[in-house]
């Protein structure tokens, strides 16, 4: 099978003899203060192949972030170079605009295929610029069209982009704050289960009461329901089904659905964004599939151009009223991107990797509560698939209603650079940037995944030691998948819903 025989355990022969501190030194001197990765993971990729990066310090890297989630494939795989290499090999034009191309006919076909099935067989496909941010803009300009209204709904903790409209509907404030207001968007609560917007956390022996999820939909309904809500008529409501960058947050399959109904009862257009959580990422080809929901624009990017550039809309045809050029884009017809996208579908699909991403999920995730176990620090771990997060606490700090602890930046920088320096490449996330995010490749080992938690469960004691504390000693774990013991300690694949350890964007 493809997957063990490109596990990137003998990624490269040697490495080339590279100046990488006088490289990095350029980089600082001739590049924006707003390059990210490069400052939190200060290394010089030379060779690369699997899950392992090969740095020009000589140094081999477990790399789980994987592009943020771009690199379903991992690096390098022998399908996608094939695709690559056959496309440039035939001659065949690299740049056609929209143009109907061969290559292009092969993308089209794989990807109709692999669409969630109530999208229908008449689904139309726009391709967009290269960006998942795009594709946002996209989707958002083609639900305003068709509905004629210019409201949009989006939610807490929701990463879209990073152009106008796609950062209109972000909640990161920090980015918004410099920038003048764009678009009129109402802001609505997604259910999270340990940092609840309601203050009540989950429904369960603790709160007998109505839990964060069932609380969003009554205040969702009787918002769009009230003549004197402020609400004016919405052109679209934009989801993410796992919030990636707002720090590993599933949403619950029963609070989708009902979101769902939500939007189909007043005619409301449903976007949702896949751009990180697509392919196979969260153990179903599409994550909309584990709670049975159609969307009418499903908004693609990252992992279905095989690691090139490349941004796709598919949405259902009744929608489409744009005029010719409504929505443009120089480099939309990358056929690079197409044939690498094709090669990367393909091999999913013929291995069932969304199957093989569910069980290596559950095992990732059963670690990392088994790591949270006696490490107070960790204050709760979550994901589906392989998209999977781990908040970093202060748990000598007060807990709010929800028995939350404050989040503990500070240690998660500190977690990431003592990975790194293991050789583990992770990365941050929500809220204060104190979410562990982890985004392996799909075709990560076995011996990989025991590998990385590992080194991850020492880089946190590390970082705990540099702060001046003593970690605390891990207690015997408890069965895989289940809570661990200590405060605020719970695991969850998403908010309002039972445990569901078997499920499961950086910048677009």
């Amino acid at each position: 099978m493809t997957i063990s025989a490109h596990s990137g355990t003998n990624a490269g022969s040697s490495v080339p003899a590279v100046d990488a501190a006088a490289i990095l030194t350029r980089q600082r001197s001739r590049e924006s203060a707003a390059r990210t990765y490069a400052r939190t993971l200060p290394i010089v990729p030379v060779r690369a192949e699997g899950a392992i990066i090969h740095g020009a310090d000589g140094r081999r890297y477990l790399d789980c972030l994987s592009g943020a989630g771009t690199l379903a494939l991992g690096h390098n795989h022998p399908d996608v170079i094939q695709a690559i290499s056959e496309t440039l090999a035939s001659g065949a034009p690299l740049h056609t605009l929209d143009l109907a191309t061969p290559e292009k006919d092969a993308f089209v076909e794989e990807l109709r295929a692999s669409l969630p099935a109530g999208l229908g067989p008449d689904a139309k496909l726009h391709f967009c610029g290269p960006s998942g941010s795009d594709a946002v803009e996209a989707a958002i300009k083609l639900a305003q069209t068709a509905t004629g209204n210019q409201t949009l709904l989006a939610f807490t903790g929701g990463y879209h982009g990073m152009t106008a409209g796609a950062l209109a509907v972000t909640g990161n404030v920090a980015v918004k704050n410099p920038l003048p207001a764009s678009g009129s968007v109402v802001r609505l609560p997604f259910p999270h289960p340990y940092r609840c917007p309601f203050g009540v956390g989950e429904a369960s022996d603790r709160n007998t009461g109505p839990g964060g999820a069932q609380l969003s939909i009554s205040y969702i309904e009787r918002l769009l329901d009230d003549p004197l809500g402020g609400v004016t008529s919405p052109a679209a409501l934009v989801v993410e089904p796992v919030q990636g960058e707002g720090g590993v947050v599933p949403a619950p399959d029963e609070w989708l659905t009902a979101v769902r109904e939500i939007t189909r009862r007043r005619g409301i257009p449903m976007i949702v964004d896949e751009v990180q959580t697509g392919v196979a990422r969260t153990g179903r080809f599409w994550a909309v599939e584990h709670s049975g929901i159609t969307p009418d624009i499903l908004v693609m990017s990252k992992a279905i151009g095989g690691g090139q550039p490349l941004a796709v809309i598919a949405y259902r045809a009744e929608l489409d009223v744009w005029l010719p050029g409504a929505h443009t884009g120089t480099f939309r017809g990358n056929q690079l991107a197409m044939a690498a996208g094709r090669a990367t579908l393909r091999r999913v699909r013929l291995d069932g990797l969304d199957d093989r991403c569910a069980r290596l999920g559950a095992r990732m995730l059963a670690g990392l509560a088994e790591i949270a176990h006696g490490r107070p620090q960790i204050g709760h771990v979550r994901g589906r698939g392989l998209m999977l997060g781990a908040e970093i606490v202060d748990p000598s700090g007060e807990p709010d209603s929800a028995g939350a602890y404050p989040a503990d930046p500070r240690l998660a920088a500190l977690i990431r650079a003592e990975s790194l320096h293991r050789g583990l490449i992770i990365e941050l996330g929500g809220r204060h940037s104190a979410v562990i995010r982890l985004l392996p490749p799909l075709i990560i080992t076995e011996a990989q995944i025991e590998r990385a938690l590992a080194m991850l469960a020492d880089a946190v004691d590390a970082a705990v030691r540099r702060l001046g504390s003593t970690p605390a000693t891990p207690a015997a774990p408890g069965p895989p998948g289940l809570p661990g013991s200590g405060p605020g300690r719970r695991l969850h694949a998403g908010c309002g819903s039972r445990e569901r350890p078997d499920t499961g964007r950086e910048a677009t």
